[in-house]
């Protein structure tokens, strides 16, 4: 019985794992703090060799002008962030 729930647990532990790891995939974080940004939040995109996503308080560390800025949105199942550009 204790072999049993412990089984139980170490696959509940597994399962919650490998969500936390799908989730991260698909999200957009900073690549300075790591940090997701907020729906509504600027996110900036500055260049170089790799293009690199920066959050709206990282950005202000930063003298160079980012190339892109846009607002993050919320997709309609409200799984996911994406970053779109914002009209001009």
């Amino acid at each position: 019985m204790a072999s049993s729930t412990a089984d139980r647990e170490k696959l509940e532990l597994l399962l919650l794992h490998r969500g936390i790891i799908a989730l991260q995939a698909d999200r957009t974080s900073c690549e300075d703090c790591g940090r997701t940004p907020l729906v509504g939040e600027q996110v900036h995109v500055y260049g170089g060799r790799r293009p690199r996503t920066v959050c709206e308080l990282c950005s202000a560390l930063r003298e160079e002008q980012p190339q892109v800025s846009a607002a993050v949105r919320h997709t309609e199942r409200g799984q996911t962030v994406r970053l779109l550009a914002s009209a001009a």
